[in-house]
């Protein structure tokens, strides 16, 4: 059974290649941990645990999450790779929209590298943007708002200065162009997608604190009963990301010169989950905006209004039903939305008139886009209810782990995001195994 992981290791560039990564995400997780300049770290380190207690707290668990409990206790590396990762969400959905960029996409490599700048252009633009108004919120003291009253600007900051403010911004850009530039080293020289195993490191960082937390606060019957669950949701995630829906594809024979290509038989693979764990970003995305501006308007408030109210009960309170059906529906519009985008079958249809390939039974051109356009439309569904359930369950159960089940880490997006980093990472591994005619770990 550890004969594959022997056989990576004495293998000397992948061993290299691994060592490369680990060393990466060592220096990743130590820029998350150093605080950036003026900033009261103890201070942030009470807010942000009873910030995590109110009602609003998976609203801040799913904000630190992708950085590893570095946003909010504002470290160098506060931004993290939110910036790109928005930067590249961005340029793909603009290729439909802008010709330009669609050309640039059909021009092979030299086009991919035009795309690549425009990202990282993009990237240095939203990363100053994100900082400036995390800081602008950690000064007015709405970045972490307590009913203590303790956690105001003042205390958070020591200069509010403007050129104080200015170094910290300054150095929190930096910190998401230097992270950006860390997750391309891994995907050129390691192994696996650099951003995502970014993202990974920060959320497997967090699990012995949330493991803790949950053993103190609820003892070790309840901390076992999490486990068992957790274990089993794995399973079924597992399960459905691994499934997919293999549509037959033939290739006639074709003379090229003197010799004969094709008339092989293969399959075009739709997984089910084929958005991923784009939609419930874009729908945590605008779940959080209530929260933000309730912020906002409560900043100079004497007292709170019926809109205000309504909206702290039931968009931003993670356990009302309103918030899951809304959570739930958004979910499911991102998800077809984003694969309508993604997976265009009239385009497919036509690479493979143009290659001379045929799926059985369906004529090639606007018959075969039809039928991949029915297949696709029926296995988004699966996939979006999917994606909905497993992200709503925390707030399902959050009345019944009393509060802890909000900081479990297992739960929607951090588990999608676990399991498909782990899974594509053991693949790579395995095909670069498998040139070197070792056993794999996918057997």
């Amino acid at each position: 059974m550890l004969s594959p992981l022997v056989a990576t290791f004495r293998t000397p560039d992948l061993r290299k290649k691994i060592f490369y990564v680990l060393g990466i995400l060592v220096l990743y997780r130590l820029g998350a941990t150093l605080p950036s300049p003026g900033v009261n770290f103890k201070m942030i380190d009470k807010c942000v645990d009873a910030a995590s207690q109110g009602d609003s707290g998976q609203i801040y668990s799913l904000i630190n999450m992708f950085s590893g409990g570095a946003l909010l206790q504002l470290s160098v590396f506060a931004i993290g790779i939110m910036p790109y990762i928005t930067a590249s969400i961005i340029v793909q959905l603009l290729t439909v929209v802008i010709p330009r960029f669609e050309q640039l996409r059909k021009e092979g490599q030299s086009g991919q590298t035009k795309m690549t700048q425009y990202t990282r252009y993009l990237t240095l633009a939203l990363a100053l943007l994100q900082s400036t108004g995390i800081v602008a919120l950690a000064a007015s003291g709405n970045l972490l708002p307590t009913s203590g009253g303790d956690c105001n600007g003042q205390e958070i900051i020591h200069d509010r200065s403007i050129f104080g403010l200015i170094i910290i911004i300054l150095v929190m850009t930096a910190g998401a162009l230097l992270v950006m530039w860390f997750g391309e080293l891994i995907t050129e020289r390691g192994v696996g997608n650099g951003m995502s195993l970014l993202i990974f490191a920060g959320i497997v960082a967090r699990l012995p604190a949330e493991g803790r937390t949950i053993l103190t606060s609820r003892g070790g019957l309840a901390f076992g009963l999490v486990c068992v669950a957790v274990v089993v949701i794995l399973l079924a995630v597992v399960f459905i990301e691994q499934g997919m829906r293999r549509i037959p594809v033939q290739y006639a024979k074709r003379m090229v010169g003197r010799k004969m290509y094709g008339g092989s038989s293969t399959y075009m693979p739709i997984k089910v989950n084929t958005a991923g764990v784009i939609p419930v970003i874009f729908a945590s995305s605008l779940l959080y905006i209530p929260q933000l501006i309730l912020q906002i308007t409560n900043q100079n408030a004497t007292e709170i209004s019926g809109w205000q109210v309504w909206m702290q009960d039931n968009l931003i309170n993670p356990s009302s039903w309103f918030h899951i059906v809304v959570y739930f529906l958004l979910i499911m519009f991102f998800t077809y939305f984003y694969v309508a985008v993604t997976f265009n079958p009239e385009e497919r249809a036509d690479d493979m008139k143009r290659y001379g390939g045929f799926i059985p039974g369906i004529r090639p051109g606007k018959p075969t886009a039809n039928y991949l356009s029915y297949v696709l439309n029926r296995i988004t569904l699966p996939g979006s209810l999917y994606l909905g359930i497993i992200s709503i369950l925390p707030n399902l159960f959050m009345d019944l782990g009393g509060g802890a089940a909000q900081n479990i880490p297992f739960g929607g997006t951090a588990l999608l995001i676990i399991v498909a980093v782990g899974l594509d990472t053991i693949k790579q591994v395995n095909s670069q195994l498998m040139q070197r005619k070792y056993e794999g770990f996918l057997k």
